[in-house]
């Protein structure tokens, strides 16, 4: 059974959770998760740079000067690439960078990187995460506590309170147990999961695993 340490609110140790062995993905799915941060990576590329080819740049279409006899190389527009002020040969222009990432490779590779986290201790489940107003300074002792300022807040349901409070830091995010997703869970170096939400990722592991033996 791999043992996944449990904290209080102040950092201090009080127990341990169990998860069975046998549900952990460590011999498959590093190629899940390569494709599946590329391919949220291009996602999120904009794809709007633009430049314009020689038919769109501005100018008339009279040739500069006549063809022979002045001893300059021929021209036939201004617009052309290798004048200044032309067209841009070869250019970018708009287009879109995504890429389809199967939901079967996007699950596998979710699993893939919470068994990483498992196995190496950078996961832990905390008894509560809360904080008594939603301010800053109150989430930096709890962090504090836990050693570490770049850090995934997984909570069971929406908590505006430490939502707000996690706004201006920032190397931490908040996330629920069912909506985090692989991106979120590999880029902090902690994850930091409630008791109650551990229960509803857990589920979610048992439910993609039996989903990916059915299949």
């Amino acid at each position: 059974m791999a043992t996944i340490k449990m904290f209080g609110i102040d950092g201090k140790e009080t127990g341990a959770v169990e998860f069975a062995d046998e549900k952990l993905v460590l011999d498959r799915g590093a190629q899940a998760v390569r494709d599946t941060i590329v391919g949220r990576a291009a996602w999120l590329r904009a794809g709007t740079a633009s430049t314009l080819s020689k038919g769109e740049v501005n100018g008339s279409n009279k040739k500069p000067w006549k063809q022979k006899g002045t001893g300059r190389a021929r021209s036939g527009l201004k617009q052309s690439p290798v004048w200044r002020g032309g067209g841009i040969a070869f250019g970018p222009h708009p287009r879109d960078f995504s890429v389809k990432v199967n939901k079967k490779v996007a699950k596998l590779a979710f699993r893939r990187i919470v068994s990483d986290r498992i196995a190496d201790g950078s996961l832990v489940v905390a008894e509560e995460l809360s904080v008594p107003a939603p301010k800053t300074k109150e989430l930096v002792k709890i962090l504090k506590a836990f050693g570490t300022e770049d850090a995934l807040l997984v909570v069971k349901a929406a908590d505006e309170a430490l939502t707000r409070a996690a706004g201006n830091l920032p190397g931490v995010e908040v996330a629920t147990a069912r909506a985090a997703g692989p991106y979120q869970m590999i880029v902090h170096d902690k994850v930091i999961v409630t008791r109650a939400a551990w229960e509803d990722l857990a589920a979610r592991l048992a439910a993609d695993e039996k989903k990916e033996t059915v299949a």
